[in-house]
């Protein structure tokens, strides 16, 4: 866990696609890499929630996030939208860094979807500064909800941004068999956005011969299926056993015995609760693991995930 901080809105723009653009400045802010993303508690629902850093990595000072109001959301989202406005302050933990750019990359390509542009944005100030060959794919539903669109158009690095809308013409669609490079070693992919946008996106990408480690994703929302047989966990350092059962989680039926597990996003996605296994097998639920680290069976995201057999032993 980072140390918390207190930051205040200094300045808030309401952006197309019900998205706020939400600038927030504090006393010695921490460096910044691209792709990282900070933590915003909401002390009235309890809840953390994860929001990618858009600004410029170089600048200090300030950090600056976008936010979507979304309906089908846990009430998150509408809490920012209602209490960020200017002057607001909020308890915040980071910037964190699970989705790293490769700057040394002969080739990099971005694509957001929607709300996952936001670290794409970040990346593209990066690679900028750097020299660096790159292509910034943003798809939209329409340019009439396209976020951050006057950003873009006035960037250093706008003739290397290209929009696509679903509403518009066939032509200017994202078409992955075109708009994607051939693979090579050098070659790196970021995608960000809705599920099944980047399911689409890397499912073509691998298909087409990109080497999974070169495909880099960060999902910021899932759609988890938590339920499932019961089972027992022992948390071997505290000498506590505990059964999961059918609706219940790894880390709720812990925290139930006064076993904590630090948990964010709820849905396995943000990497806060994983945790080491000892012992048994894994049913993985979650999207941020990586394929090599659910094969070696070592780590468990434990806000979703179960075990696949009748028992697990962790390291807690």
């Amino acid at each position: 866990m980072t140390n918390p901080m207190t930051l205040t809105v200094a300045e808030r723009i309401e952006d197309r696609g019900n998205i706020i653009r939400l600038r927030l400045t504090g006393d010695a802010l921490p460096p910044v890499t691209a792709g990282a993303h900070l933590d915003l508690y909401l002390p009235e629902l309890d809840l953390w929630r994860q929001y990618s850093l858009c600004s410029d990595p170089a600048e200090t000072g300030q950090f600056e996030i976008g936010v979507l109001k979304d309906p089908a959301s846990r009430g998150g989202s509408e809490a920012v939208h209602r209490l960020a406005v200017p002057g607001a302050s909020f308890t915040v933990e980071g910037p964190r860094n699970h989705f790293p750019l490769e700057e040394s990359a002969a080739k990099t390509v971005l694509l957001g979807g929607g709300i996952g542009i936001t670290p794409m944005i970040a990346m593209a100030h990066r690679l900028h500064a750097l020299g660096r060959d790159f292509t910034l794919h943003y798809s939209t539903r329409s340019e009439e909800v396209t976020a951050f669109l006057d950003l873009l158009e006035d960037a250093p690095f706008a003739d290397r941004v290209a929009f696509h809308f679903d509403d518009g013409a066939v032509g200017q669609k994202l078409d992955l068999a075109r708009d994607l490079p051939a693979p090579d070693a050098a070659t790196h992919l970021y995608v960000c956005g809705p599920q099944g946008f980047m399911d689409w996106v890397i499912g073509a990408a691998e298909a087409a011969g990109h080497a999974t480690a070169n495909v880099h994703r960060e999902y910021f929302s899932a759609d988890v299926d938590v339920t499932g047989d019961s089972f027992e966990v022992e948390a071997a350092v505290s000498g506590i056993t505990v059964t999961v059962g059918p609706e219940d989680t790894i880390a709720k039926a812990l925290a139930k015995a006064g076993v904590k597990i630090e948990v964010k996003c709820e849905e396995g996605v943000c990497g806060t609760c994983v945790t080491d296994v000892i012992e048994g097998g894994i049913d993985h639920r979650d999207q941020f693991l990586t394929e090599e680290e659910r094969e070696e069976g070592e780590m468990i995201c434990a806000c979703c995930s179960r075990a696949s057999g009748k028992r697990l032993v962790l390291d807690i």
